[in-house]
C-alpha cells in the first residue's frame, strides 16, 4: 500500500484573509492607538430657525481634541474644543451679531467644549447614541448625538471620520434673547476627522 505525504495544514493561511475582512476600528481598539482630530478637517455646524419661515447657518472650522480608550474594553472618550472666533458666517453682520454677548459670547467664553461618556467600539462602527457634556458660555448641560456609522479608509495612517447630530437648546445655555424671532432649538452637527496616534 503506498501511502501519499498529506499536505501541511497552515492556519495561518486561513487567519489572514479573516483579519484583513476585520474592521479597521476594531483593529485600532485592542493596540495601543489614540485617535487625535485633525482640527483643520473637521466642523462643526449649526442651524436654527428664524421667524418659523427663515433660518441661520453657520459653522466653526476648527475643532480641536482628540478621542482616547475609554475605561471599559473596547469603548472610547471623545474630548473636543471649538474656538468661538473660528465661526464662519454669509456675512460680516452675522458673524459678529453670534459672537455678541447675546449669543456665543466670545468675549468671556471664547471656546465651546464637549466631552463624552465611554462610548462603545460597536456603536461607532455600526452606528448608535453618543451622550456627554457640553459646555457653551460657562454653563455645562448634558446633551446627545446620533452617531452615523464611523468610516476609516483601508489603511493604517489614513484617518476615520465620525458625524454626528444633536440638537441643544439656546435657553439652556443662558441665550434668552430674541426669543420671538428665533427657535429655541438649535441643531449642532459635527464632522470629525481623526488621525491616529500610536503611543
Amino acid at each position: 500500500m503506498r501511502f501519499c505525504n498529506a499536505p501541511r495544514k497552515r492556519p495561518w493561511r486561513r487567519i489572514v484573509p479573516l483579519l484583513l475582512w476585520l474592521p479597521l476600528p476594531l483593529l485600532a481598539a485592542n493596540s495601543d492607538t489614540d485617535y487625535r482630530i485633525d482640527p483643520g478637517a473637521s466642523q462643526a455646524a449649526f442651524h436654527l430657525r428664524v421667524f418659523w419661515v427663515d433660518s441661520v447657518n453657520g459653522h466653526f472650522t476648527h475643532v480641536d481634541g482628540d478621542m482616547l480608550p475609554g475605561p471599559h474594553p473596547a469603548s472610547w472618550v471623545v474630548n473636543a474644543t471649538i474656538p468661538v472666533d473660528s465661526v464662519a458666517m454669509s456675512s460680516t453682520h452675522l458673524r459678529q451679531w453670534v459672537l455678541d454677548r447675546s449669543f456665543f459670547d466670545a468675549k468671556d467664553h471664547p471656546t465651546i467644549h464637549f466631552v463624552s461618556d465611554p462610548i462603545a467600539q460597536s456603536a461607532l462602527d455600526d452606528g448608535g447614541t453618543l451622550t456627554g457634556y457640553l459646555t457653551l458660555r460657562g454653563i455645562t448641560a448634558p446633551i446627545r448625538f446620533a452617531v452615523e456609522p464611523m468610516h476609516c479608509e483601508q489603511s493604517v495612517s489614513a484617518p476615520c471620520t465620525i458625524v454626528l447630530h444633536g440638537d441643544l437648546h439656546r435657553s439652556t445655555f443662558g441665550m434668552t434673547s430674541d426669543r420671538v424671532a428665533l427657535s429655541d432649538s438649535v441643531q449642532l452637527n459635527l464632522s470629525i476627522t481623526l488621525q491616529r496616534e500610536t503611543r
